[in-house]
């Protein structure tokens, strides 16, 4: 059996997607993450992607790289993808939170560098960490079932 790892990106959601698609993507993501042992959590941050996945290498890399091939996301930026000892969202094939960029960037720490949620793909590991850490802890767990909510906005 190949080791743990996990995988962590972020990208940003390309003109064909809409946010109304998000609880459709979830259903898919998590049938096909339950398949393989996948799981993680998802953050869509105004039109970006920020995303852990959790399993054996083999099967994250799959799946990352189906994802790199995948049109409904661009700027692609891998930030970390290293051996882990256990898995952080182990409850979870695919956690989710909906969350404006004022909120993550009261996360993460940042100043003027932070302009917009398109610097998701610019993160650092060490602030990644600290992103992860946050909504494993709770931060956006009000909607532990992953279903969408959509700010007010309409999609």
């Amino acid at each position: 059996m190949s080791q743990l790892i996990h995988c962590i990106y972020a990208s940003k959601s390309s003109s064909e997607f809409k946010e109304h698609q998000i609880p459709q993507l979830l259903e898919s993501a998590r049938r096909n993450n339950a398949a393989r042992d996948i799981t993680g959590m998802l953050l869509y941050v105004e039109g970006n992607f920020f995303q852990i996945l959790e399993g054996h290498e083999s099967a994250v890399t799959g799946v990352f790289e189906r994802i790199r091939g995948d049109t409904r996301h661009g700027r692609i930026t891998q930030i970390i993808l290293e051996p882990i000892f256990e898995r952080a969202f182990s409850e979870w094939t695919m956690g989710f939170a909906n969350v404006e960029f004022a909120e993550v960037k009261a996360r993460i720490g940042g100043n003027d560098f932070f302009s917009g949620a398109a610097c998701l793909q610019q993160l650092s590991p060490g602030r990644a960490r600290k992103l992860l850490n946050a909504f494993r802890a709770g931060r956006w767990r009000a909607d532990q079932t992953g279903m969408h909510r959509a700010h007010g906005r309409m999609a």
